[in-house]
């Protein structure tokens, strides 16, 4: 469990990038001369980068060493991070983004699947909740300090903080990372292969849930501090990151061991999508009593946070000879619905739509997610790895990376 430590590392460092730029709308959008809905597509452009580049570079590079390109991918993430703190335009600045995105899309996408492989099947989901806890911690604790280094300094300091936490990770990836197991030439999965994975009627209910979890969670947090000054008056809003963020740090530890127990993988994965539609339902009417407010928060990013690691172990129960690819598929859907979120958010703000608005449509589409899940989960397709709710949900058996390609799981 130590190396996965190392996977966990740089996956601090995507957490802290990727949240980071809600908190800094405000000062980006005052520095460049843009309006704050335009100053959103930054996360926009970065998570929709991030879900592209999961499925098709994840597969591509399967053949490769793993080693080399999880390293190859946080390089390509740091430099992205220093061109972004360096851009003098808007044009520039997006760009730059996009480019820190493909690199935290195939980093995220090999370091999951690495980790699976690297502990035996019976810890895999803390494993797979490590990683995902080294995000959730860049959240709790870069985003608040990165803002308020912002306000400060500037919004361009923080994004040299990222750059250098980035160096650092690499670094220690460079040195103590082992060698890890790489998938034969000859199993390479081709892309029309990858791509129709989309169609299977057991994995695609189940990407589409994370697709529109992350349109509720993930989208509505990149306007969470016009959110908060709509409907409470709330213009300081660094408690309330550090809320949510601790919420997403204490989702992404605890569910680990509750999947790893055996627990109903589908009951827990219903659960926590209606948790996250209540919190944003009760958000405008509690933003005015901060404490209330930030218990919504705290069980938002708790859900948000926990969400992922059932739905990562369900796909690698249903698909373990595709490991990498649904889990980079899932990866996609991620931050493809963030990037959804964003964009359909600013949308909205620049039409006129009260800010305070947006948690209760961010709540309609949590619990689409869930009546998806309710609806498909239910009774998986004959012939798949699912089988019935009934029964209980197949084990995971041998590693991830070594094995995949070499058979067809009947």
């Amino acid at each position: 469990m130590r190396k996965v430590l190392l996977l966990a590392l740089g996956s601090f460092t995507l957490g802290l990038d990727a949240y980071v730029m809600a908190g800094l709308l405000p000062a980006i959008a005052d520095d460049t001369g843009t309006a704050v809905a335009l100053a959103g597509q930054l996360v926009t452009a970065f998570t929709l980068a991030y879900a592209v580049s999961a499925p098709l570079f994840a597969g591509l590079l399967s053949g490769r060493g793993p080693r080399a390109a999880l390293i190859g991918a946080l390089a390509l993430f740091t430099v992205a991070n220093a061109l972004t703190a360096l851009a003098p335009t808007f044009a520039l600045l997006l760009l730059a983004r996009v480019v820190a995105g493909a690199g935290a899309g195939l980093y995220s996408a090999l370091s999951t699947a690495a980790a699976s492989s690297m502990v035996p099947a019976e810890r895999r989901g803390r494993a797979l909740a490590l990683v995902m806890g080294g995000m959730s911690t860049g959240t709790v604790l870069g985003v608040p300090l990165g803002v308020l280094l912002a306000e400060h300094t500037g919004w361009r300091a923080t994004l040299w903080l990222v750059t250098a936490l980035g160096a650092i990770a690499l670094s220690g990836l460079a040195v103590l990372l082992p060698p890890m197991p790489s998938m034969p030439r000859a199993a390479r999965i081709p892309a029309r292969e990858r791509l129709a994975v989309v169609a299977d009627r057991a994995v695609a209910p189940v990407i589409a849930v994370s697709f529109f979890a992350a349109v509720a969670s993930l989208g509505l947090y990149t306007y969470l501090a016009p959110v908060l000054e709509s409907a409470g008056g709330v213009h300081e809003v660094s408690p309330y990151l550090w809320a949510w963020g601790v919420g997403g740090v204490l989702g992404s530890v605890l569910v680990g061991p509750l999947v790893d127990r055996g627990g109903r993988v589908l009951l827990l994965v219903g659960s926590v999508l209606a948790l996250i539609a209540l919190a944003q339902a009760l958000l405008p009417a509690l933003a005015s009593v901060p404490l209330a407010a930030g218990l919504a928060l705290v069980v938002w990013g708790a859900g948000g946070w926990a969400l992922q690691v059932p739905q990562q172990h369900r796909l690698l129960a249903l698909r373990p000879d595709r490991g990498p690819v649904v889990l980079a598929l899932n990866n996609s859907a991620l931050y493809l619905g963030s990037a959804v979120g964003s964009a359909l958010g600013g949308l909205a703000l620049a039409a006129g739509l009260a800010p305070y608005v947006l948690p209760w449509i961010a709540a309609g589409v949590a619990a689409l997610g869930l009546l998806l899940h309710a609806l498909t989960a239910v009774r998986v397709p004959s012939g798949t790895a699912g089988g019935a709710t009934s029964a209980p949900e197949p084990q995971l058996t041998g590693p991830t990376l070594g094995t995949l390609g070499n058979h067809e799981h009947s």
